[in-house]
């Protein structure tokens, strides 16, 4: 309990330092804190003797306490009253993660500004930034190269994965190794070819995992950093319909806390950038799971975006992978 304290103090003094005025909690959240204090009020009663009434005193709030530890509400912004206790919490708060001391530290995003011209001449321009970014370089595996998406920059459908794999750095290409040769099949079922479509990576380098572990998810920060280019890509090549591909590019674009698990918004329109998205699988995912049944649920998906790109679609593809 008092290492969850102290991460919480931690993170709220980085607010204040940033500026945050306030800081909301859920009353889901709340209530979990509530139980773990009085369970352990519960079993240290039981170990030690009782207390007079006289001594007792209230238990504290533990969110409270740290909000106040931090000073993360100014003067002019608390409540007159006294903040409510965790066993009546406000029911409107919602979440906020907690973000770690490497996301701290972690660049800010770079601020993208392109030259004028025609698209060639503008994605050439931000080729070279991305590049020549310090923050991608120093990121980069030696004698490797940074990721930039590639293909059609008038292409209608722009597709969008996480993180480049060794192939992709080793070629500065998204979608290069297994992944990649999945998802030009699935290209070109949908009677198209990756020459025509646009594909991108919302990280532009490989995550390199902690020692003992095969992989990681992006922090923060580093998804932070990434969305800048790939925004400036979303706005040069102006598609018609965005694929998202994976849970992490859909928590990317539409933020950690908009669904619990990727079916619960796979195969729904969603907004960026004021541009349709479907969200569906990662084609990493077919390849874990070798199903007729996995392999179908992303066709849905692209059967929906085929239609929302006003491409033909025949009876045989409408019934690709239909189990028989």
């Amino acid at each position: 309990m008092r290492a969850a304290l102290n991460a919480i103090t931690d993170e709220l003094k980085r607010l204040k330092n940033a500026g945050v005025k306030s800081v909301v909690v859920s009353a889901e959240g709340l209530a979990a804190l509530g139980k773990i204090v009085h369970a352990r009020a519960a079993r240290a009663a039981l170990q030690k003797p009782a207390v007079p009434a006289t001594a007792a005193k209230p238990m504290p709030n533990p969110v409270a306490t740290a909000m106040h530890s931090s000073e993360a509400v100014g003067a002019a912004e608390k409540p007159s009253a006294p903040a409510p206790r965790y066993e009546t919490p406000a029911a409107s708060f919602t979440v906020k993660p907690l973000v770690s001391a490497a996301d701290r530290d972690f660049p800010s995003p770079p601020s993208v500004a392109l030259p004028e011209g025609d698209k060639q001449t503008r994605w050439d321009a931000l080729r070279q930034l991305v590049l020549n970014d310090p923050v991608c370089r120093a990121q980069v595996t030696p004698n490797k190269k940074a990721v930039m998406g590639v293909g059609n920059l008038d292409a209608r459908i722009f597709f969008c994965g996480d993180a480049p794999g060794p192939e992709e750095e080793a070629q500065g290409e998204p979608f290069v190794g297994p992944a990649g040769q999945l998802l030009n099949k699935m290209i070109l079922a949908m009677g198209l070819k990756r020459e025509e479509v646009y594909v991108g990576s919302f990280i532009n380098w490989t995550l390199k995992p902690a020692a003992g572990q095969k992989s990681r998810s992006p922090m923060a920060g580093e998804m932070a950093y990434g969305l800048a280019y790939l925004k400036a890509q979303i706005a040069l090549v102006n598609p018609e319909v965005i694929v998202a591909l994976g849970s992490t590019v859909a928590q990317g674009l539409f933020g950690t806390d908009a669904f619990k698990t990727l079916g619960d918004i796979r195969g729904q329109w969603k907004q960026f950038a004021e541009k349709p998205v479907m969200v569906t699988y990662h084609p990493s995912y077919i390849l874990n799971t070798l199903s007729n049944r996995s392999k179908r649920a992303i066709w849905e998906d692209l059967l929906k975006v085929m239609e929302r790109a006003s491409l033909p679609i025949s009876d045989k593809q409408r019934n690709f992978f239909l189990e028989k």
